[in-house]
């Protein structure tokens, strides 16, 4: 008689296919993880970096900044009705002081951190709501644990199924931590993230295409092929600036909305306020 073990098995594979042939609803990308594992693999991943705070210091600065960030352009992005899952994952936004990191990352199931190297680097609240509708973006299109399923596979999904490894989990975000998740994000992802930004943006008070702003200001600054460490991991991470600023155009004509660069002024660009309310703020 077969055991018991091999038919929960066979019917772990039979659960395998279904879902393969179903995909995520959100995404169309095979996913073994559910809604409710990204939002416990981001809380782990939280405690994670707050139980390091050599290597990411939270920023205790100015509150007025984060509360500013918050409410002036993450809760204005969080409103777009493109934004799917606002109400199961938990969306929040902290800011990592370390002023020589330009970049930003999201994590499963909503959380969004943000270097004051970046808020420092940009000169408008479009560019900033331009990479932050991106990083939604990664959350939203599950794009982590989308990566994590290709990297752990069917072994995870039988254990976790059969109830071997009630741990997994926690084991999985300790690796997320030390960068597995962080890994070179694919072409597709980033353009991904690129499109959804554009998208969320268009139903809020700022310029559509300023998910390009700050590839525009690296490439004028001479930094897309710059040689400092930093700036070198962010840029192994976040593939074909140069082409991305050209798709991100290519979007702006076909929804017939003007073609601004981050230099722009005027509507949908707020450079007075960000620089009084948070670039000017940040030691």
């Amino acid at each position: 008689m077969k055991s018991l073990k091999y038919i929960y098995i066979c019917l772990s594979v039979t659960i395998l296919s279904f879902t393969f042939n179903g995909c995520d609803s959100t995404t169309n990308a095979f996913n073994i993880f559910s809604d409710a594992d990204d939002v416990q693999l981001g809380l782990d991943v939280v405690a994670e970096i707050n139980a390091n705070p050599t290597e990411y210091p939270i920023f205790n600065g100015d509150a007025s900044i984060k509360q500013y960030i918050k409410t002036r352009i993450f809760d204005e992005i969080l409103a777009s009705p493109k934004i799917a899952k606002k109400n199961v994952y938990q969306y929040t936004i902290e800011i990592v002081d370390n002023k020589d990191v330009l970049n930003a990352f999201a994590l499963p199931g909503g959380p969004v951190y943000v270097y004051t190297g970046l808020l420092k680097y940009l000169d408008s609240e479009a560019a900033l709501a331009g990479v932050i509708g991106h990083e939604i973006a990664h959350a939203e299109r599950r794009h982590a644990t989308n990566r994590l399923t290709k990297y752990y596979g069917v072994s995870v999904l039988l254990s976790l199924i059969l109830g071997q490894n009630p741990s997994q989990l926690a084991e999985i975000a300790a690796n997320l931590f030390v960068g597995i998740a962080f890994l070179a994000n694919s072409r597709s992802d980033e353009d991904e993230a690129d499109k959804f930004s554009f998208e969320y943006l268009r139903d809020t008070r700022y310029y559509a295409g300023s998910v390009k702003f700050f590839f525009e200001k690296l490439n004028a600054d001479g930094l897309i092929t710059g040689s400092g460490s930093q700036l070198e991991t962010f840029l192994s991470t976040h593939p074909d600036p140069i082409a991305r600023i050209a798709v991100t155009n290519q979007r702006l004509q076909e929804a017939n909305i003007e073609v601004k660069n981050y230099t722009a002024s005027g509507e949908g660009i707020f450079r007075p306020e960000y620089q009084a309310n948070i670039s000017s703020k940040i030691p």
